[in-house]
């Protein structure tokens, strides 16, 4: 299985079940691409089909996968999702970089950056950390 990355706690994310049926862990640990991990006041079971969405990116922003892991942790649980096709991994990659770049934007800025500074601020992140979201990168094996 592949790597996950962690979402920013500071940006919301949502967890909603899906009607699909629930996927063995042996069977999900075979066909996971890597994934996203994620805070959540309850725990969730291996296996559940489950849609992850991020509010600020708009509607759009929904991508299907399954729990591979949930662990409990001081404030509630840490839930990793696994993504099983491309498509979905393609897209949590480009949402967490949006993400990621948003954050960026607010720690460098005071007041709200105009588009030209949000523009070269963005640039500034994808310069330097673009190649964490590679494909290669996501998917390769790591320790999470």
């Amino acid at each position: 299985m592949g790597r996950f990355l962690p979402h920013p706690d500071d940006v919301a994310v949502l967890l909603t079940q899906r009607p699909a049926p629930a996927l063995p862990r042996q069977r999900l640990h075979t066909i996971g691409l890597g994934g996203v991990a994620c805070n959540w006041p309850r725990a969730w079971r291996e296996g559940t089909a489950v849609e992850l969405h991020i509010p600020s990116l708009g509607a759009g922003a929904r991508y299907p996968g399954y729990v591979a892991w949930c662990r409990k942790v001081p404030d509630g649980y840490r839930v990793g999702v696994s993504f099983t096709d491309d498509h979905a991994l393609f897209g949590a990659r480009m949402g967490e970089q949006a993400c990621r770049i948003e954050r960026y934007c607010r720690q460098h800025e005071d007041a709200r950056p105009t588009p030209e500074q949000f523009e070269t601020l963005a640039r500034e992140w994808v310069s330097r950390h673009a190649s964490e979201f590679s494909h290669e990168a996501f998917v390769a094996p790591a320790l999470d």
